[in-house]
């Protein structure tokens, strides 16, 4: 269906690829994967023939329609979210436009002498509408768009009006109802909550077409791919399996290269030993030099390209009070909406609490009400003694300081830290190297997100609030991230669309629900248990 044949790219001085070859097969669901900056996105644009291989070729079966989605959604403004998706809709969205023309012409009184032509058009068109079930595109495009947690005001208000985030949702639903032979989805699962998160990953098990995505949620990348192709040091290798199976297989491969790498060394310098040892000596030429042709002839084992994973000891936080904060009878609205209404909650000593809740049902409010962003209408919200709080999300990344570079702001947070210490803890967050020095200003999103945790973390409160801590951060450093806070003795309340997070580091479950706030023993995973769902909004 789709091939790519010894495939070259360099971008710039860069090189992309050197003669990588994969195949794409119908049906097939694959799970693309490779460090930031191997080449996915530019891999995604030859497959549509957005950019060109250098050397080789990308072959597309002919008649293939392909749905194409990036994080660059380009300006959506003037229209409707629902027709917005629905002139992305493939050929069923052209169809649509020609009857729309004609049903405009059958009225102009102008253009009456064609009448009988324009009729005639009409029927015929009308039939292919029909025929690719036209009439039933507007309850389909609603359908997708409640699946991504659009309310019926936002799928009818001008889509302008919508932020980044929803506007990246309305660019994926163009690309869902238009159903293509195949979908390239390039972090499809990036801005969504965890309701919208679990409807897609059950729209795209349900697909039936080619699919090739890339994600940073493990949990989302095991339930749906079947295949994993990887780019490494230019070359594509296919594994027939989820992203665990592939993790696996790429240790082991690993292991056994390293092994044979190993053996081989031994060998050489036992060779080499020899020849040093007994090269001047006449009565051994022949066994010298029978030993130098050998070593000429033997192909070399390379060692295993090691990904860079740097761990790091983060230091411990300082004890608080057993009381971290308490709300007492909280209410908080915006205009005539309700958010929280009489809720009592309390966290104490060491507790670690993911907030859970449909889109709208005050989650960040709820994390803004304890760090004091917000004040409550009615009620108290009180922070125990000796609480040293940390606060993520989104927005914290304004804060940077765009004329200095990485390494710089990690200096002026850190004055009495080590250079060691601060290239070790950038590093732990995607900084090494050159990395490192680039401004504030020109950091991506997800960078910035990276940077301000790392400054976060390094002197660690004893009280973490997180608003979805993990947008944005490649599955490396959400890892390391991970058994970071594993190890953190402090207090945790934290909102995530991230399942993996959510298992590894909850203990308690503050779910918030139209009918008052319910509370759960146990993390995540034994949220999902007693219930039945995943997530609030889903039904059992």
């Amino acid at each position: 269906m789709i091939r790519l044949d010894d495939v070259g790219k360099q971008n710039g001085s860069r090189i992309l690829f050197i003669e990588a070859s994969a195949a794409i097969q119908r049906g097939e669901k694959v799970g693309l994967v490779g460090p930031n900056g191997a080449g996915k996105t530019t891999l995604f644009r030859m497959i549509t023939g957005e950019d060109q291989p250098d050397e080789g070729s990308v072959v597309v079966e002919r008649g293939i329609t392909i749905g194409y989605f990036s994080q660059d959604v380009g300006e959506m403004a003037g229209r409707s979210a629902v027709a917005e998706v629905m002139d992305g809709a493939g050929p069923v969205s052209e169809v649509a436009a020609e009857l729309r023309d004609l049903e405009a012409a059958m009225v102009d009184p102008d253009r009456l002498d064609e009448m009988d032509a324009i009729l005639a058009r009409y029927g015929e068109v009308q039939a292919r509408y029909e025929e690719l079930d036209g009439y039933a595109l507007d309850g389909r495009a609603r359908e997708v768009l409640a699946g991504l947690s659009f309310t019926p005001e936002m799928m009818d208000g001008d889509v302008g009006n919508l932020s980044g985030g929803w506007k990246m949702r309305v660019a994926l639903a163009r690309i869902l109802l238009m159903r293509p032979d195949a979908m390239l989805l390039d972090e499809p699962s990036n801005h969504l909550d965890l309701e919208s998160l679990i409807w897609l990953e059950n729209f795209l098990k349900a697909y039936d077409g080619a699919l090739l995505m890339t994600s940073h949620d493990r949990e989302f990348m095991n339930r749906i791919v079947n295949k994993i192709v990887e780019i490494d040091g230019g070359s594509l290798t296919s594994y027939s399996g989820d992203y665990d199976f592939y993790d696996r297989q790429r240790a082991l491969a690993e292991k056994q290269q390293q092994a044979q790498f190993e053996r081989q060394q031994a060998m050489l310098a036992k060779e080499i030993k020899f020849i040093e040892r007994f090269k001047a000596r006449a009565s051994h030429a022949a066994q010298v030099q029978s030993r130098v042709k050998k070593l000429d002839k033997i192909e070399r084992v390379e060692a295993p390209k090691r990904r860079q994973t740097v761990t790091f000891d983060f230091p411990p936080a300082p004890r608080s009070g057993e009381d971290v904060v308490t709300l007492k009878g909280v209410h908080k609205r915006y205009g005539d909406r309700s958010i929280h209404a009489g809720l009592d909650f309390a966290i104490r000593r060491k507790e670690r609490w993911c907030v859970l809740g449909v889109n709208g049902a005050g989650k960040s409010t709820l994390l803004k009400l304890v760090i004091g962003a917000t004040t409550p209408d009615e009620g108290r919200v009180q922070i125990g003694g000796s609480i040293k709080l940390g606060y993520f999300a989104q927005h914290a990344m304004e804060v940077l300081d765009g004329e200095r570079t990485v390494f710089q702001s990690l200096e002026d947070a850190f004055p009495q830290a080590g250079q060691g210490a601060l290239r070790t803890l950038a590093g732990c967050f995607g900084f090494s190297g050159d990395d490192a020095e680039k401004k504030c200003r020109v950091l991506s999103g997800g960078e910035k997100a990276r940077l301000v945790m790392a400054k976060m973390l390094f002197d660690p409160p004893n009280f973490l609030v997180l608003d979805e801590p993990t947008n944005h951060l490649d599955m490396t450093t959400k890892d390391m991230l991970v058994e970071a806070l594993a190890n953190y003795e402090g207090a945790m309340l934290f909102v995530s669309h991230d399942r993996h997070f959510l298992a590894a580091l909850s203990d308690r479950v503050l779910e918030l629900t139209p009918e008052g706030a319910q509370v759960y023993g146990g993390g995540y995973t034994e949220y999902v248990a007693r219930t039945g769902r995943e997530a609030p909004g889903l039904r059992s």
